[in-house]
């Protein structure tokens, strides 16, 4: 064969590869879903996936879903900016409400990727223990990984909050006792397991406050198979912790839910004993405006229910209603006019019936309860739609 022949096979060659073109690469399968609560994260986003990106290389395929709470710093755009450079970054942005649990379930529900974690974009969470975690739940070796601040090895040196490490210590002890598991971190905000059994568990998980882990452990009919890996607390990198005192009160509300929530809903207890202390004020302050500063009853009765309404509102706004709390003088002013006004037609309504009732012959004791039920379960109603239900 003479050299004038190759070009023919060069033409030859183009003319089969236009008809069989070269088959495209199989797509790496996904394996893992990293879900990241945010709120006011920007710059700690792009830095966390660097070191997720090198904890993995290319021992995994994995995706990551930013559940941003509508953040006023920017996140959601931010984690956008990075979704267009990176397409393993998927974002969730929230409006109209909060809270960590109810953000890990969205991201539960929003993956294909057999796995999922949960862990901090703050990076007080090492992504260094992701690999192991993986290949535990894909061996078999466990139920559900965590990453333990307590077990042997771990350290919260750079953690340095002492009295929230106390509390933690605490809440632990109680933990265990409620979940039958075993475990040195129950209270953990950063662990691992399969989809299937996190989507499996949604449906009765009570999505109160931010110890998700702790709600899935409690909630699973069977004790699971825990691994645990020992966790280097790290500081926060930047911006500020968004736990408050009421992480205590959520704890004591999502323990309450798993034992009498299907009797008495959750919210609606944290609505009632608000209540309670309503009244504890209100006659604080009519006590002290009648025998102290000698006011009129009508000007002293007057001036405690705007007091009481008004404590109800801050206390119900900062704790029973934390996940959708209002923010800013505008917002607050409204939010107590409304209150006022709902709280003004269910003191109507408790009015309305106990007289009723009384007149009907029933015990005025009896009626007046029964006066108070109706007024309570119709302010909750009323204040749950139209104070806090923007959304």
């Amino acid at each position: 064969m003479d050299n004038a022949s190759f070009p023919r096979l060069d033409s030859l060659a183009d003319e089969l590869a236009d008809i069989w073109p070269a088959p495209v690469p199989a797509p790496v399968k996904l394996e893992l879903a990293i879900i990241l609560p945010t709120f006011n994260e920007r710059g700690n986003l792009g830095p966390l996936l660097e070191r997720i990106d090198r904890a993995f290389g290319t021992v995994a395929a994995w995706e990551v879903i930013i559940v941003d709470d509508d953040s006023k710093d920017g996140t959601a755009d931010e984690a956008r900016a990075l979704a267009l450079a990176d397409p393993r970054v998927r974002v969730i942005q929230r409006i109209g409400r909060r809270g960590l649990s109810s953000a890990v379930i969205e991201g539960f529900c929003a993956t294909a990727a057999p796995y999922v974690a949960v862990m901090d974009a703050d990076h007080q969470h090492d992504p260094a223990l992701l690999p192991g975690m993986l290949e535990a739940l894909k061996s078999g070796g466990a139920e559900i990984c965590v990453a333990s601040r307590f077990a042997e090895g771990a350290s919260t040196a750079e953690w340095a909050a002492p009295e929230r490490e106390k509390l933690s210590t605490y809440a632990n002890a109680l933990a265990r006792k409620m979940t039958g598991v075993a475990l040195t971190d129950p209270m953990s905000g950063y662990f691992m397991l399969p989809a299937d059994a996190a989507r499996a568990l949604v449906p009765r998980l009570s999505a109160i406050g931010f110890k998700i882990l702790l709600d899935l452990l409690a909630t699973a009919e069977e004790p699971m198979r825990v691994k645990e890996f020992p966790l280097n607390f790290a500081a926060r990198r930047e911006g500020e912790s968004k736990l408050d005192r009421a992480i205590l009160f959520d704890f004591l509300a999502g323990l309450y839910d798993k034992t009498f929530g299907k009797v008495i809903p959750t919210r609606f207890a944290l609505f009632g004993t608000v209540g309670a202390l309503g009244v504890v004020v209100h006659f604080m302050v009519l006590t002290s405006l009648l025998f102290v500063l000698d006011h009129a009853f009508t000007f002293a009765q007057s001036a405690a229910v705007l007091v009481a309404m008004s404590f109800n509102f801050w206390l119900n706004n900062w704790l029973t209603y934390r996940d959708k709390r209002l923010t800013g003088w505008g917002e607050l002013l409204r939010g107590w006019a409304g209150f006022i006004a709902t709280c003004a037609i269910g003191g109507f309504a408790n009015v309305a019936i106990a007289t009723f009732l009384e007149g009907q012959g029933i015990f005025w004791v009896a009626a007046a309860l029964a006066g108070i039920v109706v007024g309570s379960v119709w302010n909750y109603a009323l204040s749950s739609r139209f104070v806090w239900g923007r959304f």
